[in-house]
């Protein structure tokens, strides 16, 4: 089954073809990075007006890069939540019209899952597994049973680790994205320049749940308070030890949730899990095995689509042509 893979829930428009919900036929994936820039982070309007230019454009490269036509598509599968509403409707829409006017089946995915799914397309991954999904939007830990079979055991009550790298790197006019930007920065970096506090979490929290606000605001604000004695306040120093700090928190929880559910095979997924320090970290791990997507399947992608909306039409799964996009699941502890 080939199944053409449609992602725009954010600034990505990427259209992928995706063999038996493994074999990546093409991945095109054009990026809005540089119009977002001036203002440090996405604009939903420019972004969904970019989506509405450039996905038939997009579409075309992918069906070109994989020397195939719209007739060897066998079925659809498009972003249909979470995201952006705008940039959702656009994508959604447009794989809507493309199923009816094939004649073929069309399936709306969740995003969130399909990132946990993209180290499917190059890995043989055993279930169950710990998955951990860290992005500008989301940071959770899950029990990961199958393919959409998964039980959130921890997540972000505030800021998603991601969306902390963006903010601390605007303020201190790092970069954009921030992520990249900071991780560039603190290779050359001390880590102990700045001795940032680990929040800690009690009354109503679960113990694999974050919190990156606090994080945030104490290396914004407070900088001075944390500073090493004699040490610099580069921005080198102050991204080496944020990002140590972040990286750090979320290892502290995925260490508990092995120890206590026994699971020691770990699937990263997201935009952060191509941080170099974050890989290092889980990659090194005593006693698990971690599995990361290359780097181009990190972020966003049609493949990641493609490939996880394989198995829901295998199952025989469709959705109607009123299908609605979301650009929130209900309850933070839902995926």
């Amino acid at each position: 089954m080939i199944v053409l893979g449609i992602e725009t829930s954010c600034d990505e428009c990427s259209v992928a073809l995706v063999e038996d919900g493994r074999k990546i036929l093409s991945n095109e994936i054009a990026t809005q990075i540089e119009l977002h820039k001036p203002w440090y982070g996405v604009v939903p309007e420019i972004a969904s007006r970019l989506h509405v230019q450039w996905i038939d454009g997009v579409r075309e490269k992918a069906l070109a890069d994989a020397g195939l036509s719209l007739s060897d598509v066998d079925s659809v599968a498009v972003t249909a939540r979470p995201g952006l509403m705008g940039s959702l409707m656009v994508g959604l829409s447009y794989g809507k019209g493309l199923a009816w006017s094939l004649g073929i089946p069309m399936v709306g995915v969740n995003h969130v899952k399909a990132h946990l799914y993209a180290p499917h397309l190059e890995y043989d991954i055993e279930y169950p597994y710990l998955g951990v999904i860290v992005s500008g939007g989301h940071t959770m830990i899950c029990r990961v049973d199958g393919f959409d079979e998964m039980e959130v055991l921890g997540t972000t009550v505030d800021d998603a680790c991601g969306e902390a790298f963006d903010k601390v790197a605007k303020f201190y006019d790092l970069g954009y994205p921030g992520g990249v930007a900071i991780d560039k920065l603190a290779q050359s970096g001390d880590d102990r320049a700045f001795n940032f506090p680990i929040p800690n979490l009690h009354k109503g929290g679960h113990e694999y749940d974050v919190s990156y606000s606090g994080l945030k605001t104490a290396v914004i604000n407070q900088l001075e308070q944390f500073r090493a004695e004699g040490a610099e306040a580069s921005v080198e120093n102050i991204a080496a030890s944020f990002q140590k700090r972040a990286i750090d928190m979320l290892m502290k929880k995925i260490k508990l949730a092995v120890k206590n559910t026994g699971l020691t095979r770990i699937v990263a997924g997201g935009g952060v899990s191509a941080n170099s320090r974050f890989r290092k970290c889980l990659s090194e791990l005593h006693g698990t095995e971690a599995f990361f997507p290359s780097l181009s399947l990190c972020g966003d992608n049609g493949a990641m689509i493609a490939g996880l909306g394989y198995h829901y039409l295998e199952r025989g799964d469709r959705s109607p042509l009123n299908e609605s996009t979301r650009a929130r699941i209900k309850g933070y502890r839902n995926i």
